[in-house]
């Protein structure tokens, strides 16, 4: 009788209690603690959101101070706290000395975009000429002397603003290789790895670099004008009627470009004289270089794969911003030629040797090197999948594949 008293007590004391819950004094601070709760959600939504913002506008900023992709994995760096870490550099200069308010100021560059040429004094003239056009749209400007002469160049008025590097008898595709690492040229949108000896009367380069960013293009190059020296592929020749082209159409010659036609030379490529690139298609052209073989012949054949995507349509040649080749020969021009003493004998001939002949056998020699290295890589990676061996195949029975390899 006892147990079935005490239960009955425990349920009345029990149901009283919950009925003060949802009756008394403590009902009443439920709004309150509601209205506390939120006050509180919002304040730290508030803290989150002003950190992103405030993080996003450093990244701004200055970009490349914060590291996204440590390669922690290899060690080499572990010892470093990851806040110090900078992966990435430019070629912007840097003052030796600044004021106090200067230096409380955040370093903001406004160059988006770089040009490199390889150049030599005796194309002076021209090199300022193309320079000039280039930093009136605030390029960067970057020159590889292979000459060795660089004091030649400081009566220019620009020459302290641009960065210059020195080594003697290399080509530019040896100075884009050691100098031009992707994780350097990395803070500008487009590189312009160009020739000194091309003539810029028609071009301009905010006009050029809107039309690749409206069409895409990954890979350009600026036409070539049907005067110039050198015109190896009819890809490459200006278009009068057109604005920019991304195909050529011709039956004549050794390689057929026809409306099945998909690779080089018929699409798909540019010369090596004025290329452009994007940052994404530099990160892939600057690995396809080889370290060693310095002419680049045949990479421009190769230069679709880089493309980010279809060939096809991410290269092109502008029509509208074309530049003259004029075809001067100047690296590994060799001295000229000695006249003889009037004591030697006349009969002898005292000529230098034939520096431009080697340099194409070189060339050459390069060139079936590269073909081969590509082929013996291709037998070796089982897993690469060539993205256009079906166009290849598709008119392997119809023509000629259009490709030099």
């Amino acid at each position: 009788m006892k147990s079935v008293k005490s239960w009955r007590f425990l349920k009345r004391n029990s149901n009283s209690f919950f009925d003060g819950v949802s009756s008394g004094p403590k009902m009443k601070q439920l709004p309150f603690l509601g209205i506390i709760c939120t006050a509180m959600l919002f304040i730290v939504y508030r803290t989150t959101y002003y950190q992103y913002k405030q993080t996003e506008m450093e990244e701004e900023i200055n970009p490349f101070d914060i590291v996204k992709d440590l390669r922690y994995s290899s060690g080499e760096i572990n010892n470093l706290p990851r806040g110090i870490v900078q992966p990435r550099s430019d070629l912007e200069l840097k003052p030796l000395w600044s004021t106090s308010g200067t230096r409380s100021k955040a370093s903001i560059s406004t160059k988006n975009n770089l040009l490199a040429i390889a150049v030599g004094i005796k194309l002076k003239d021209n090199v300022d000429t193309i320079v000039q056009k280039f930093l009136a749209e605030n390029f960067t400007v970057i020159l590889f002397h292979y000459d060795g002469n660089v004091d030649g160049w400081g009566d220019l008025d620009w020459s302290n603003k641009a960065a210059h590097i020195v080594a003697q008898n290399q080509t530019k595709w040896w100075f884009a290789k050691r100098f031009l690492h992707p994780d350097i040229v990395a803070a500008y949108d487009y590189i312009f790895l160009w020739d000194e000896d091309l003539g810029v009367e028609n071009f301009d380069p905010r006009r050029y670099l809107y039309i690749v960013k409206k069409e895409g293009f990954e890979i350009s190059q600026p036409a070539l004008d049907p005067n110039s020296t050198d015109i190896h592929h009819k890809f490459t020749i200006r278009s009068r009627t057109k604005k920019f082209h991304r195909r050529v159409y011709d039956r004549k010659g050794s390689y057929k470009c026809t409306s099945i036609s998909e690779g080089p030379p018929c699409s798909g490529f540019v010369e090596g004289m004025a290329p452009v690139f994007s940052r994404s298609a530099w990160n892939c052209a600057w690995h396809l270089i080889q370290n060693d073989l310095v002419h680049g012949w045949g990479m421009d054949m190769k230069l679709g794969y880089c493309a980010q995507g279809d060939r096809t349509k991410n290269i092109g040649v502008i029509d509208s911003e074309y530049v003259v080749h004029q075809g001067i020969q100047t690296l590994g021009g060799g001295p000229p030629t000695r006249k003889p003493r009037n004591h030697e004998d006349l009969s002898k001939k005292h000529t230098a040797p034939d520096l431009r002949a080697e340099i194409r056998r070189q060339s050459t020699w390069e060139l079936e090197m590269f073909k081969k290295r590509w082929n013996k890589a291709i037998e070796e990676d089982k897993a690469w999948v060539d993205p256009y061996r079906r166009s290849e195949r598709h008119r392997s029975g119809r023509q000629r594949p259009n490709s030099v390899f």
